[in-house]
């Protein structure tokens, strides 16, 4: 029988597991198939910043002064600092030293290179009272020093989230990484062959798994493979993950066979079941499921269609176990609220449906497995999933790393939480849908929701057309404005470049990205550059959208990228450092009334969009769309009556209002004794910890009934108005 041990190598996130080993552990282990899984990712990062690994890059640092600028002998100079800080800095990162912030916030601690030049405004950046967010912000620089000395004098293919990234990005040929992998090993590979080493003792597998999600891990994964091949040839390899099912779909080359015994695309459930099933040769190999292999010298993929994938609801929930969670590191690169998350604490990795539930961008992946097999579970099988994984990890925080959430999903998984009294934080990725309603919004935060991303893209109705993004500026801003209101963070990507994309049409997205942030509606963006892709609309079909090919020779290993030209827009190169600063201001709350054109060193066309078109946007009222279907639940407090006698002339009549008492205030809402009665007897069953869902139909008979008004009265009363802002939502 089999024993599979799953790896992820260097480098990814460093603050939290990379989640697709654990995915396909829980899969496994529900196979009966003993499955081991660890992260050479942190496991390198923290054997090189130590003091023991600091000290060999020291060493080959100064056996090269003269070669090394005047940043990195400076750093070399200051060797002793650093090799007497690391420990305790990588310590308080982890979390488990936090009573050195004080220490290193106020500055004098760590030694300093030029990572630090531009510190001088960490004050507005950090506040009075992120004394710990400034602290890991300046730790974050002094490991920045480190790496960039690494880069120079170590290991010229070093990065802290991705290693020998431009041998993997574009790599139609497969010479330049084989020529890499000619070389001797460097510092960096034979930290990592040491704890490889480690975990194949430990575990001894039969089977290895090496995920390689990016660029920036296939090269450390072929180093791994290359080792195991030489002191373990009985072992069998299979290499998977993001980089094999977007970049390898068109895989000739036979070299890379050299270092795995089999390359598996798309989710890698079935085709790694299928594999141990042959390993322990109870089927054949004709029975692969999607699965490079080399046959007479040749590169042949073998696929099964008979043989089904399992469903999102089927194929388990992140099993972390093995993965030392207590390793991690925060850090926070820049004062970016959305980037601190990726970054900063560890968060739960999980996806709540399989796929994207749209599916028809222009740009995406959309024709590839991952994107357009859609299936879901249910909500109470999700909440299942994350009351596990806390008890497993400790940990209330989730990432939820879905193309898109679906929303129809969310409001249900948000009613679940809400009933089990869960105490969980999360945040994920979103479309602009008109279904974020601003009471789903306000539900999604009472639920524990702290921020979105989603995608704006270009803020141009005409090209979002384009694009089939199925949103238009208009939409984007008033959801996006749902999610502020109630509390939520907003983090818009932007693109820019796309074919077709006139300079006008750049100007006039850069105003509306400006007005989003002037009138906080957004809080973080980023700006990407289009890149075409072989397996989206717009790279299968180019012509369609204004773009010409240029093709080059494949070389027989990557093919992704599409190299094109624009024969109709603007040169898109010329705007990127202008959307970036402008960006990156905005973010900060400054240049709102600099002019567009003094972020550019050219001259660029007027936006033609009125200086208060979000404004009016958002202020605009809209109509609330009812269906009987719909939900109404009660998140507000407890509830009491009081009744005040009036005497006007002489006549007497009782005033009634309905008091309502929430966490942080207590509001009144004035209305008939009748609504009064009936509101207090039956907010408590509208709860959702009451476990049940009462829709917006049946409460509309209820409300007949008992209070002598019609739903429509009451939905455009003030009473209703006052109760909304209290807590009372339809959803």
């Amino acid at each position: 029988m089999q024993k599979v041990l799953l790896i992820t190598p260097p480098f990814t996130q460093l603050n939290t597991p990379y989640p697709a080993t654990a995915y396909l552990k829980a899969f496994l282990s529900q196979q009966g198939i003993e499955t081991a899984q660890c992260d050479l990712s942190i496991d390198v990062f923290l054997a090189l910043f130590s003091r023991q690994g600091l000290s060999v890059c020291f060493d080959m640092a100064r056996t090269r002064k003269n070669d090394l600028s005047e940043n990195s002998l400076h750093i070399v100079e200051m060797a002793d600092a650093y090799l007497d800080t690391i420990d305790s800095v990588i310590a308080f990162l982890q979390g488990k030293r936090q009573t050195l912030a004080q220490l290193i916030a106020d500055g004098d601690f760590l030694p300093q290179a030029s990572r630090f030049e531009h510190t001088e405004d960490l004050d507005w950046a950090f506040g009075a009272i992120g004394l710990r967010d400034k602290a890991i912000h300046l730790c974050t620089l002094y490991l920045e020093d480190l790496g960039d000395l690494i880069t120079e004098a170590v290991d010229p293919h070093f990065g802290f989230s991705r290693y020998a990234e431009q041998l993997g990005r574009c790599a139609s040929s497969f010479d330049a990484l084989q020529a890499e992998l000619e070389k001797p090993l460097t510092v960096i590979d034979n930290l990592l062959i040491t704890q490889l080493k480690q975990q194949i003792e430990q575990h001894n597998p039969t089977l290895m798994g090496i995920t390689i999600p990016f660029p920036g891990n296939l090269y450390s994964a072929l180093r791994c493979g290359e080792w195991i091949k030489a002191n373990y040839p009985s072992v069998q390899i299979a290499m998977g993950g993001g980089f094999p099912n977007t970049e390898l779909r068109s895989l000739e080359e036979t070299r890379i066979f050299k270092y795995t015994d089999y390359i598996l695309l798309d989710d890698g459930e079935i085709p790694m079941l299928q594999l141990v099933r042959l390993l322990n040769k109870e089927i054949g190999e004709d029975e692969l499921n999607r699965t490079f292999v080399l046959k007479e010298n040749k590169t042949v993929y073998l696929e099964n269609a008979a043989i089904k994938d399992v469903s999102h609801a089927e194929c388990g929930y992140p099993d972390y176990e093995g993965l030392h969670l207590d390793s991690y590191v925060s850090i926070i690169e820049i004062a970016n609220p959305m980037h601190k998350l990726w970054s900063d604490g560890r968060w739960n990795k999980m996806t709540l449906a399989h796929g994207c539930y749209w599916g028809k961008c222009a740009f995406c992946d959309g024709s590839l497995d991952y994107i357009k097999r859609f299936n879901q579970t249910t909500a109470a099988q999700l909440a299942d999933r994350m009351q596990k994984i806390m008890q497993q990890t400790g940990e209330p925080g989730f990432h939820f790393v879905d193309e898109a959430a679906p929303p129809a999903l969310l409001k249900e998984l948000c009613l679940e939480i809400l009933r089990r009294r869960m105490k969980v934080v999360w945040w994920g990725n979103i479309r602009f849908e008109r279904s974020f309603t601003a009471d789903l919004c306000r539900l999604m935060k009472a639920a524990g929701c702290i921020a979105v991303s989603g995608g704006l893209e270009i803020a141009s109705d005409r090209l979002l057309k384009l694009i089939n993004k199925g949103v238009d500026v208009a939409q984007v801003a008033r959801v996006a404005n749902h999610f502020t209101q109630s509390g939520i963070m907003v983090h818009a990507y932007l693109m820019y470049g796309f074919p077709t994309q006139t300079a006008q049409e750049t100007i006039d997205s850069m105003e509306t990205v400006r007005q989003l942030f002037e009138n906080e509606v957004v809080q973080s963006g980023f700006w990407h550059r289009f890149a075409m892709t072989a397996h989206s609309p717009v790279g299968l079909s180019p012509e369609s959208f204004g773009a010409e090919v240029i093709e080059g020779p494949f070389g027989g290993f990557a093919k992704n990228d599409v190299q094109f030209v624009d024969k109709k827009g603007c040169d898109h190169g010329l705007f990127s450092e202008g959307l970036r600063v402008s960006l990156y201001n905005y973010m900060q709350g400054a240049g709102f009334d600099l002019p567009l054109h003094k972020w550019f060193d050219f001259k660029i066309p007027r936006t033609t969009l009125p200086p208060s078109y979000i404004e009016r946007v958002i202020d605009t009222r809209e109509k609330r769309s009812i269906s009987p279907r719909q939900k109404i639940v009660w998140l507000g407090g407890t509830t009491e009556i009081e009744q005040t006698e009036r005497n006007r002339k002489g006549k007497k009549s009782v005033a009634t209002r309905l008091v309502i008492n929430n966490k942080t205030a207590t509001l009144a809402c004035d209305c008939t004794n009748n609504l009064a009665q009936f509101l207090h007897h039956t907010l408590p069953s509208l709860k959702p910890e009451t476990g049940e869902t009462v829709t917006l139909e049946a409460f509309a008979g209820l409300l007949a009934d008992k209070a002598q008004i019609k739903l429509e009265d009451f939905l455009a009363s003030p009473a209703f108005e006052a109760l909304n802002e209290a807590g009372l939502l339809v959803i």
